[in-house]
């Protein structure tokens, strides 16, 4: 039932998903602040990857994930009422501490793998399983679900795309916030609070106005060369699947 106490709201996504038109949802209510893959500063300075504009994210971003922590778990910004973090579960590395979670209603936003490796190749041709982060969302959900002794929040975004205002309430029902009408659409282009990478993959999304006809809607074919990355990625995806809201 919704409440009128602050709501830090964590919505654990792997790459490739419809997670930045779901901050674009949430980032058009009057009464929500959004942040966009907080911890991706500290993730790339750990690890190396290489991601297009790496050096711009690593100059501009916060690399401490223990200042991270503090920026998600303080006060709520603007003297907003609901704080919805756009949180990828590949970028949670082991260094960082996960007590900070129970400070938030952690979600998790599912995508079929399929989908995603086929998203993600157009980046990248070969990701690993660590890059498409299904395992780390499986590890995630499983910490939570322990910490809190329930079930967390799932949502599927082929669901999302077929109902939009269906999964949306459920969400919304589910984390104690009242619905509005105003996740429905939203206006195209950046947005100030768009990570420094927005220019490098948020293509389809800045043009976008509504969940509608985002990803594509057929299943996609997995190159032979992943199919353990599938096979490994489908079993987390099934996992949370039966769980999800619908």
């Amino acid at each position: 039932m919704p409440t009128n106490k602050p709501v830090r709201i964590a919505m654990w996504s792997g790459p490739r998903n419809i997670s930045t038109a779901m901050m674009r949802s949430w980032g058009n209510r009057t009464d929500t602040f959004v942040c966009d893959e907080p911890f991706y500063a500290h993730y790339l300075q750990a690890t190396h990857r290489d991601h297009p504009g790496a050096d711009e994210v690593m100059a501009n971003g916060e690399t401490d994930w223990r200042n991270v922590v503090q920026r998600l778990t303080g006060d709520l910004p603007e003297g907003k009422h609901i704080f919805y973090q756009k949180q990828m579960t590949h970028h949670l590395l082991p260094q960082i501490d996960r007590a900070w979670l129970g400070a938030a209603t952690n979600c998790f936003l599912i995508r079929d793998p399929r989908d995603v490796i086929a998203s993600y190749m157009r980046k990248n041709n070969d990701p690993t399983l660590e890059d498409i982060g299904f395992v780390q969302q499986a590890e995630i959900f499983d910490w939570v679900r322990a910490d809190i002794g329930a079930i967390p929040t799932v949502i599927d975004a082929r669901d999302v795309l077929e109902n939009p205002r269906r999964i949306l309430e459920l969400l919304c029902d589910d984390v104690g916030v009242e619905f509005s009408d105003l996740m429905l659409s939203w206006p195209s282009g950046l947005r100030e609070t768009d990570g420094i990478w927005a220019k490098h993959w948020y293509g389809e999304v800045l043009a976008s106005t509504t969940f509608r006809g985002l990803p594509p809607r057929k299943p996609a074919p997995v190159p032979e060369r992943l199919r353990d990355v599938y096979e490994k990625s489908r079993e987390a995806y099934e996992r949370l699947y039966q769980h999800r809201l619908h």
